[in-house]
């Protein structure tokens, strides 16, 4: 059913549970995992241009150092789960959408922070335009509260 799953991730922490989430169906279905990590070029371009190449390689790292905590969840999780791993740059939900259907992705998995009321429409969400817009099914994990059991710690 799943043979390939992308994780989004952004190296928040609601991002966790997602990876989580992905990282288990992907043992089970002994599926391909590939995490993708967009480094908004909007947030770049719109910097000043003394910090520019700073922030971009800033950007950049964090990038990598949240792809490598999916690659340690994968491997925690089943030490045969390999992880290829990508770092992009661009709109984030346009370049998640272009990378799963360049990998021919089965699921996306990603987090979302789950607000609600108002918030939910002042507040842009990537998610949600991936969800709209990608044909590739989307799995929202959303992140949970500090006191709920469930929450991991990945």
């Amino acid at each position: 059913m799943f043979d390939t799953i992308v994780v989004a991730t952004d190296g928040s922490d609601s991002v966790r549970r997602a990876v989580a989430v992905a990282v288990d169906v992907a043992a089970r279905f002994d599926a391909e995992v590939h995490a993708v990590y967009v480094v908004d070029a909007g947030e770049v371009e719109s910097s000043p241009d003394t910090v520019r190449e700073d922030l971009r390689d800033a950007l950049d790292d964090e990038g990598r150092d949240a792809l490598d905590r999916v690659s340690d969840a994968a491997h925690d999780r089943d030490g045969d789960l390999d992880v290829t791993i990508e770092v992009r740059e661009g709109r984030p939900a346009s370049e998640i959408d272009a990378y799963a259907r360049s990998v021919d992705a089965d699921l996306i998995a990603m987090g979302t922070r789950g607000r609600h009321g108002e918030n939910r429409f002042l507040i842009g969400s990537v998610a949600e335009r991936v969800v709209r817009t990608c044909p590739v099914p989307v799995l929202t994990v959303r992140q949970l509260t500090e006191e709920d059991p469930r929450r991991t710690t990945v």
